[in-house]
């Protein structure tokens, strides 16, 4: 079979790399003895999964398929076609270890000379989940059905009593005694509301207590630099205002530059007021936010979840329609590198700045370097990820074209001024022509990689059900983009 295949060809390069992978948490459950044919190879195994996401094949029937035509297929598993059945389990069965193979597959590429992480770009991208649309269903719904369900079950199980006295008789009906059936998917996905809807109210609380702190900051007379928050009631804040410029006016010089700022502020401050007090009178004042509103449409007024994958959530695209996904992020490197991977449930970017910017550090770390900066576009816009400890970071203050457009007309030069708040200083540095030249690489860098990653495996759709299992997949998906650049790395070296 060595005659089959050129020496060169990506098989033959992931059979003997694996052979340098630790794969024994693979080998702890094969099965050698006993009663039985031994377990397959769980070397080959992997070996056949990568070789497959690498040709954009997911599917365990069709490997089984291609075992049989494919010549490349053929060698990997010696002629030993494992079925369907087997394929998939042993996916399954080991999806906790697809995250250790990708860390150990990132520090051979280290160790290739591959891996540039004076600047790192992060992003996310929305990923079909195994499941559509069409199945997400109210609150109101999912309770109905397992009212249903279980008044099906108990009008069963009085019919077979009757029947039957106390004697066993016939099974239940599978949809009532398969732990995997429609009412198990149902209560999980009636639990998902609920956690929705507690994770709305805390959000909520929050928000009321941020809003909270904010006045009180001014009502003690401070200047509190940026907008307000959204939600904050503006009767209340333009009285205190007031009152602040009013002990300003006093308390500075008659016919001075602050004795007339002060008497300017009072008179903007009155008119605020005034507006204020006549919206309120109307009952169009703003007294939610619109952060808030959108929490409260999108679970409260309509809590949804969907009965084929609970853990899935309705997600906007950037073509703007919507997916019935998960948000898959990742991190690379200058040259193109995954450093880092994960899903999440978030359909926002922002919360997961920290956990990214953390995941590369590690991954620099695994692999002997240090990180130098971290690149982030507008959705990780947020004043806790401007401020959080770390590497230094450029994070877009608005679009692409945004960035673009006030670099040209308003650009800066130097550091940024010392009393800035941390969002004008960000926009000040990104505005430089240093910055701005730095922040270009972004797009080029992660959105490069992520069309690598959709393209090169097929990746568009998650093969099976739940979080943990898509976490797995976009793993096993992001060693096999590392591993083909590695086999062309090898090929045609850098020179």
């Amino acid at each position: 079979m060595s005659d089959w295949l050129p020496p060169g060809h990506f098989a033959w390069f992931l059979v003997e790399l694996v052979k340098e992978l630790d794969t024994s948490v693979l080998h702890a459950g094969r099965t050698r003895a006993g009663q039985g044919r031994a377990g397959f190879d769980p070397d080959m195994m992997i070996t056949l999964l990568m070789y497959a996401y690498a040709n954009k094949v997911h599917s365990s029937r069709q490997i089984e398929r291609l075992c049989t035509v494919d010549v490349a297929f053929r060698v990997i598993c010696a002629q030993d076609i494992p079925d369907h059945t087997t394929i998939a389990r042993f996916r399954a069965e080991h999806e906790d270890a697809f995250a250790d193979l990708f860390s150990q597959v990132l520090v051979m590429c280290a160790a290739a000379g591959m891996g540039r992480v004076g600047v790192v770009a992060i992003d996310g991208t929305k990923i079909a989940a195994n499941a559509s649309l069409g199945a997400n269903r109210k609150e109101q719904w999912l309770r109905e059905q397992v009212a249903k369900i279980v008044a099906e079950a108990a009008a069963t199980d009085a019919a077979e009593d009757e029947e039957y006295g106390d004697a066993r008789g016939d099974e239940l009906p599978p949809e009532f005694s398969n732990p995997s059936g429609r009412r198990e998917r149902i209560r999980k996905a009636l639990a998902e509301v609920k956690k929705k809807t507690k994770q709305a109210e805390a959000d909520d609380a929050a928000d009321q207590a941020r809003i909270e702190d904010y006045l009180q900051r001014v009502e003690a007379g401070e200047s509190v630099k940026g907008p307000v928050p959204a939600g904050t009631d503006l009767v209340r804040f333009n009285t205190a205002r007031l009152a602040r410029e009013q002990a300003r006016l006093e308390a500075a010089e008659p016919k001075t530059r602050a004795h007339e700022t002060a008497a300017r502020q009072i008179r903007q401050a009155r008119k605020d007021l005034q507006a204020a007090q006549a919206a309120a009178e109307a009952g169009t004042i703003d007294r939610e936010g619109a952060a808030a509103r959108r929490r409260r449409r999108q679970t409260k007024l309509e809590p949804v979840a969907n009965t084929t994958d609970p853990d899935s959530r309705k997600m906007s695209t950037h073509s703007g329609g919507f997916v019935q996904g998960f948000n898959a992020q990742i991190a690379v490197s200058d040259d193109h590198l995954i450093l880092a991977a994960t899903v999440t449930q978030n359909a926002n970017d922002y919360d997961s700045f920290e956990p990214m910017m953390n995941a590369a550090v590690t991954a620099t770390e695994q692999i002997g370097r240090e990180l130098g900066m971290i690149l982030a576009d507008a959705g990780y816009w947020s004043e806790p990820n401007l401020t959080l400890p770390g590497p230094e970071r450029l994070i877009a203050p608005g679009k692409h074209r945004d960035v673009n457009r006030d670099a040209r007309d308003r650009p800066t030069q130097g550091p940024p001024p010392t009393d800035a708040t941390p969002a004008q200083q960000m926009q000040h540095r990104i505005r430089t022509p240093e910055g701005h030249t730095t922040y270009k690489r972004r797009s080029a860098t992660v959105e490069t990689v992520i069309g690598h990653l959709k393209d090169q495996t097929g990746l568009r759709r998650f093969s099976r059900r739940g979080l943990k299992a898509a976490a797995s997949e976009l793993n096993l998906a992001a060693t096999v983009v590392n591993l083909l650049k590695l086999h062309n790395h090898t090929l045609h070296p850098a020179t």
